[in-house]
């Protein structure tokens, strides 16, 4: 691969440093204070403590950025066109029941355009990342999305609302992690993705993940940040994915 840019080094050391800490807890997972913060959604200490972390490492060296995170919401600096859009831990759920799917995903927009993406999953010890015009790649091999031509073969993701529409050529699961839902779409793993009112924070690295490894998208730009309906796939199957969502 080629070198990376200064931002997605920053981004890399970031991560692994706050990895160390969601391995440290996920293995003292029954000894961990759960808050409440919605009818399904939990936040951890630990979550609270990676989100602080990445903020530090990251203000340290770009200390001018600003911030968008699933915690502390945005963060105005200085610079408000270059914007570091943060979930310290998406698939929480899965974290607090002591199922090792969950990741740090981590984007820098600038300009209102994602220009670096990272999605790394501590347990695996897998980093997904991807740059505007240079190629996605998993822990520094280039990925691209899976090629298969029939739908009926295909292995798709979504929320539990999806999985309720009864679409019987499609293959369906829900893994409660979208920012490596989307990254497994980007390597192939799976071969789309698709979920409604979803957060910026979930799928902004992920979506310039699927691109960069030659996959399609939606344009969301026309939702807002916390209610997002995206959709992602492998390029030859994306009209297809498409008419089949055409009343999702």
């Amino acid at each position: 691969m080629n070198s990376i840019s200064p931002n997605l080094n920053i981004m890399i050391k970031a991560c692994e440093k706050a990895s160390k800490v969601i391995i440290r807890d996920f293995g003292e997972i029954e000894n961990l204070q759960v808050a409440k913060k919605g009818p399904r959604d939990f936040v951890t200490k630990t979550d609270k403590r990676v989100e602080k972390i990445l903020i530090e490492e990251l203000t340290k060296a770009k200390k001018n950025y600003s911030f968008l995170t699933e915690e502390s919401g945005k963060i105005d600096n200085s610079d408000k066109d270059k914007v570091w859009i943060i979930d310290p831990i998406d698939g929480t759920t899965n974290f607090l029941h002591g199922i090792p799917h969950f990741a740090i995903s981590l984007a820098l927009k600038i300009d209102n355009e994602i220009k670096s993406a990272l999605v790394h999953d501590p347990i695996k010890n897998e980093i997904y990342f991807a740059e505007k015009d240079s190629g996605a790649y998993l822990n520094n091999h280039r990925i691209r999305v899976s090629n298969k031509s029939d739908i009926e073969d295909c292995l798709f993701s979504s929320n539990p609302a999806g999985l309720k529409i009864i679409y019987p050529s499609l293959n369906m699961r829900n893994s409660g992690c979208a920012a490596l839902d989307l990254a497994y779409v980007g390597s192939g793993r799976l071969d789309g993705f698709f979920h409604n009112k979803i957060n910026l924070w979930d799928i902004a690295a992920g979506v310039l993940i699927v691109k960069e490894a030659g996959g399609n998208t939606n344009d969301f730009s026309k939702y807002s940040e916390n209610n997002i309906n995206i959709r992602a796939s492998s390029s030859t199957i994306y009209n297809k994915m498409m008419e089949k969502l055409s009343k999702f």
